[in-house]
C-alpha cells in the first residue's frame, strides 16, 4: 500500500526541486509555478470526498488499483507537457488518482490493523513515504545535470507499476457493506466550495485575476460553505461527514493538523526557491541538502511509538508542536555564510519532529472512531489535510510575494525571512488545540493512560 505514497512523494519532492528549471523552461515567474503543485492538491481535494464512498461501494483494492494506473497515465502525459497550462493540466489529471490512492490506502491499513498496534501500524506504513522526500530531491538534481526535466515524471513509471503487482499479489479483497444512495447534493456544495476556497488562496496576492473577482469568489465559498454544514448535519450519510469532529481526538487531529500541514505544505515550496535562487546554488547540491529532512524523518519512525507509549499523546503533540513550528521558521536565517553541516543538522532535527508530530496526529485520530466510521473518518481527514497542504503553499507564495515588495525584485535570501517565520507562527497556532485534549486521550490505541 505504501508504494503509492511513496511514489507520490518522490514526485512532489522531485516537482518542487525542479521549479527554477521550469520556470525557464516554460518562461515564466518562479513563484507562478506554484500552480503545478496547487494544481495537483486541488484535483486531490475535489475528488477526495467521495473516496470513501467509492471504495465502499466497489471495494477498496480494485479502487486502489484504478487510482495508481490513472496517476501513472498523468505521469507521463506530464513529462509531455510543453507549456505550463499543460502541465497543471496533467497534473490536475494526477490529483484525480492521488484522490483515490491516499485515502483508499489509510482506509485498508486502519481498517486491517488491530487497534492496539495501530500506531505502529502507521508509523511504518508511512515509512515508505518518509524515502519518498528522502530520494526525490537528489534524483531530481541528478535527473536536472544529466537529462531534462520531463524524466523527473517518467521516474513514476517502474515505481508505479512495481506498487501495482505488489498490490494484486498481497493486498486482500476487504467486502464493505453498501454505503447507500450517494450524497450527490453535498458533494457538489463540498466541490464548489472546496474549488472556490482553494482558488482565493491561490490568486491572493499575486494579480492573476481582479480584486472584485477574488471577493466575489470568496463570499460565494463562505456561502456555499455555510450550506453544505448545514446538509451535512441534516443528511443519514452526508459525503463529508462533520458530525466525526464531536470527538476530540478526532477534532484536535483534524483542525489542529490542518494548521501544522500549512507549514507542512509551504516549506517543499520555499525551501527549494531559497537555496537555488536565493543563494545561488545548483538543484543537486540544493537536493542533497535537504536529504537531511528526509533522514530525520525516517530516523523518528522507529521511535515515535515508543515515545508516545511512554508520555502519551497530549504530552507528545504539544511538545512536537512547538519544536516543530520553531524547526519550520529556522531555515529563514540561511545566507551565503551559514556553513552547510548546519544547514543539514537544522533540516534533520525538522523531519525529526515533524515526523515525530505527524505520527502522533495521524493515529490519534482513529482513537475513539468505531470500525464503522472508518472509511468516512479518513475521508474528512484527507480532504482537510489537502485543503491544508494547499493553502499553506499559497499563503507562503504570498509572504514571499509581499517580502518580494513591488518592482519583482530579486529573490534575495533576507526576501525569505517573512515567509519562513509567517509559516512556523500559523502551524503553532494548533498548540492551543492540543492542549485541551485530555491526558488520557488515545491510551486504547498505545497512547499512556492518565495516572
Amino acid at each position: 500500500m505504501a508504494s503509492a505514497l511513496f511514489m507520490e512523494f518522490v514526485d512532489s519532492t522531485a516537482l518542487s526541486t525542479a521549479l527554477p528549471a521550469l520556470s525557464v523552461a516554460f518562461g515564466t515567474d518562479p513563484i507562478h509555478l506554484k500552480l503545478a503543485l496547487t494544481s495537483y492538491i486541488l484535483a486531490l481535494a475535489v475528488l477526495a470526498p467521495a473516496s470513501g464512498w467509492v471504495a465502499d461501494r466497489f471495494g477498496p483494492r480494485r479502487v486502489f488499483l484504478v487510482a495508481m494506473s490513472v496517476f501513472l497515465l498523468s505521469s507521463v502525459l506530464c513529462g509531455f507537457s510543453r507549456t505550463l497550462p499543460q502541465l497543471v493540466l496533467f497534473r490536475t489529471l494526477q490529483g484525480l488518482g492521488g484522490a483515490l490512492m491516499t485515502p483508499v490506502g489509510r482506509l485498508i491499513v486502519v481498517g486491517t490493523a488491530p487497534r492496539e498496534k495501530l500506531v505502529s501500524a502507521l508509523s511504518w506504513f508511512t515509512m515508505p513515504a518518509l524515502v519518498g522526500p528522502l530520494v526525490g530531491p537528489p534524483l531530481a538534481g541528478l535527473i536536472l545535470g544529466v537529462a531534462d526535466w520531463p524524466w523527473i515524471f517518467f521516474i513514476n513509471v517502474p515505481v508505479g507499476l512495481l506498487g501495482m503487482l505488489a498490490v494484486a499479489r498481497f493486498v486482500p479483497e476487504l467486502p464493505q457493506p453498501h454505503p447507500g444512495p450517494f450524497d450527490w447534493k453535498g458533494y457538489a456544495l463540498a466541490a464548489v466550495c472546496i474549488t472556490l476556497l482553494m482558488g482565493t488562496a491561490e490568486t491572493v496576492g499575486v494579480e492573476l485575476v481582479p480584486a472584485s473577482l477574488q471577493l466575489a469568489m470568496a463570499a460565494v465559498a463562505v456561502f456555499t460553505l455555510g450550506w453544505f454544514v448545514r446538509h451535512a448535519l441534516r443528511a443519514e450519510r452526508p459525503v463529508l461527514d462533520l458530525r466525526l469532529l464531536k470527538q476530540a481526538t478526532y477534532r484536535a487531529s483534524t483542525v489542529g493538523g490542518g494548521l501544522v500541514r500549512m507549514g507542512l505544505g509551504a516549506t517543499p515550496f520555499l525551501l527549494p526557491l531559497m537555496l537555488q535562487v536565493g543563494l545561488g546554488w545548483g538543484p543537486f547540491e540544493a537536493g542533497l541538502v535537504t536529504i537531511g529532512t528526509g533522514l530525520g524523518a525516517m530516523s523518528c519512525k522507529p521511535l515515535a511509538p515508543w515515545v508516545i507509549r511512554r508520555v502519551g499523546f497530549r504530552t507528545t503533540l504539544i511538545g512536537s508542536n512547538l519544536a516543530a513550528a520553531v524547526m519550520t521558521a529556522l531555515p529563514a536565517l540561511f545566507r551565503d555564510s551559514t556553513p552547510v553541516p548546519l544547514i543539514v543538522g537544522t533540516l534533520f532535527v525538522g523531519g525529526f519532529v515533524r515526523s515525530l508530530q505527524f505520527t502522533a496526529i495521524n493515529a490519534v485520530a482513529y482513537a475513539d472512531i468505531t470500525p464503522e466510521a472508518v472509511s468516512r473518518a479518513s475521508t474528512l481527514a484527507v480532504v482537510t489535510q489537502q485543503m491544508a497542504l494547499s493553502v499553506g503553499i499559497s499563503f507562503g507564495a504570498l509572504m514571499l510575494h509581499v517580502a518580494r515588495g513591488s518592482g519583482d525584485l530579486p529573490l534575495t535570501p533576507d526576501r525569505f525571512l517573512l515567509p519562513f517565520v509567517a509559516v512556523g507562527v500559523v502551524s503553532s497556532l494548533a498548540g492551543p488545540l492540543f492542549h485541551r485534549l485530555p491526558e488520557d486521550a488515545g491510551s486504547r490505541i498505545g497512547g499512556r493512560a492518565a495516572r
